[in-house]
């Protein structure tokens, strides 16, 4: 019984801020992990699935086709030299200058160990690296 009435707050839950939730993978990804681990492994199973969903909501989605060929299609600056791995979902230093992408405010750009590297601007986050 407990399960259900688990199973029914959360389905109603994700239904009720469908439009809130469409915006953030982790919030998604926590209810879809919540109901799952509710049928599969009880109120435990909903707590487990929860953290496990909101974990694997929160992974980086690419940027769009447009921002990627807007990259590419820059000149090539001066790269910047990094002792350390540029890693997707990494922030990059503070020192490492970002350029704006025009085609969408969302994502900046850089050079970095002679690569293009797709930025997040608020957090410095690498979105993605272009080969």
């Amino acid at each position: 019984m407990k399960t259900k009435l688990i199973l029914a707050s959360a389905l109603a839950t994700m239904l009720l801020g469908g439009a809130a939730v469409a915006e953030d993978g982790a919030v998604t990804g926590a209810a879809g992990g919540a109901i799952t681990g509710a049928i599969v492994g009880g109120p435990v199973g909903a707590a487990v699935g929860g953290v496990a969903g909101a974990i694997a909501g929160a992974v980086i989605d690419p940027p769009p086709e447009r921002v990627v060929a807007y990259v590419r299609q820059q000149p090539v600056q001066r790269s910047v030299v990094l002792e350390q791995p540029i890693v997707v979902g990494k922030p990059l230093p503070q020192e490492v200058v970002l350029m704006p992408v025009a085609e969408d405010p969302r994502y900046s750009y850089t050079i970095v160990n002679e690569e293009r590297v797709i930025v997040d601007p608020q957090t410095r986050t690498v979105v993605q690296v272009i080969q």
